[in-house]
């Protein structure tokens, strides 16, 4: 969901900065996302009331190999767990990220915000999107990619979630984007979409369809409602060819993505392209973009690595968001368990980077796929 992208980060300002963030007002249209030290505060545990965040991150946990749940615990729970997740973790990715939840390949002296921008442009390139066409993103998050790929192609977009939270705060941005008209939010699960046979001319999904209990289902539900002769294209989260599922330190970093990102399992990129295939897809074709990415993709997760112009990425960045968030929840400003949170996600962050480093994970297992003009 944008997958988040899914994509995980927590972040901080400067000093200085979250004291005029917190007393600043609203962020305008130019403006849009919610980078204020009180906007994340507020906006942590989403529709969840704020006396049940405590639990509801306790709860989330469990699920989770890190704290003794299981892999058919997750699928069987995929819809609560995910809903949980995204309560509790979307104010902290607007807050870190920006409004588009995901991670991108990057040129040398391409700034993350461009790369990003550049990554969402590619999709709609590859899926050939023109004007008057009938998009779906699945697994839309607050709406980032859509409102940017809508403004690039002029199509109308339909942005899928099952989270309420999310698509409040989409809807929100749509409308200071001006885009009420092109783009539009419908909460769903992915896995029974509410959309007649053969709706939509493209659709694509960025980080998203790694949350599915069941992906050849997920991609059945996509195949049903595209068009026959019509492309879907993603990016999706996976484990590579380098992935040794008897190696401790694999294991480890896939539990630690697992447990911060929301997700049931991470399948191999040989899953997910088997299930393309099971689907009724026929495969145009499909890369994992991270390998010839000349900079590393997970580089603004790694506490090695200052940069000015990512500051709030850094390790010290990341130290002044833990003790922001410690101190906002003593003096009950964010909620109780809004620092149980931030630990978790800072989980992510770990596991993330360490399976880049070691080529066992990718965020950005690229495809391309046609829906055939005659199907059974």
């Amino acid at each position: 969901m944008g997958r988040f992208p899914t994509s995980i980060i927590i972040t901080t300002p400067v000093l200085p900065d979250i004291v005029s963030a917190c007393l600043s007002p609203p962020p305008s249209s130019s403006e849009m996302s919610k980078s204020g030290a009180l906007d994340l505060a507020l906006g942590v545990g989403g529709k969840i009331k704020k006396e049940d965040v405590q639990s509801a991150a306790q709860q989330y946990e469990n699920y989770h190999a890190s704290y003794g749940g299981e892999e058919e615990l997750r699928k069987s729970n995929y819809s609560d767990m995910v809903n949980k997740y995204y309560d509790l973790a979307t104010s902290f990715y607007e807050f870190g990220w920006g409004e588009s939840f995901h991670f991108a390949t990057r040129w040398k002296g391409e700034s993350l915000r461009e790369s990003i921008k550049r990554h969402e442009h590619f999709l709609a390139l590859q899926l050939g999107l023109k004007p008057g066409m009938k998009v779906l993103d699945v697994g839309c998050g607050i709406g980032g990619p859509l409102r940017e790929i809508a403004r690039f192609s002029s199509t109308s977009i339909t942005g899928l979630n099952n989270n309420e939270y999310q698509i409040s705060r989409g809807t929100e941005l749509n409308h200071l984007a001006g885009l009420t008209k092109s783009c539009e939010f419908v909460k769903a699960d992915f896995m029974k979409m509410p959309f007649s046979d053969d709706t939509f001319d493209a659709v694509y999904a960025i980080e998203a369809t790694c949350h599915a209990p069941d992906v050849v289902g997920c991609y059945k539900e996509i195949y049903r409602v595209l068009k026959p002769g019509q492309y879907f294209a993603a990016y999706e989260w996976c484990m590579t060819d380098h992935y040794n599922p008897s190696n401790e330190s694999h294991k480890k970093a896939k539990a630690e993505i697992e447990l911060g990102n929301g997700l049931p399992d991470v399948r191999t990129t040989r899953q997910c392209l088997d299930a393309l295939k099971l689907a009724g897809f026929e495969v145009i074709w499909e890369k994992d973009l991270a390998s010839d990415s000349p900079v590393p993709w997970y580089l603004p997760l790694d506490t090695s690595r200052f940069s000015i112009t990512s500051f709030r990425l850094t390790a010290f960045g990341r130290f002044i968001t833990r003790t922001m968030v410690k101190t906002l929840e003593f003096v009950r400003i964010a909620p109780p368990g809004s620092n149980r949170v931030s630990s978790f996600l800072e989980k992510a962050a770990e596991g993330l980077v360490a399976g880049g480093r070691m080529e066992i994970f990718t965020p950005m297992y690229f495809f391309l796929v046609r829906k055939p003009l005659s199907y059974h």
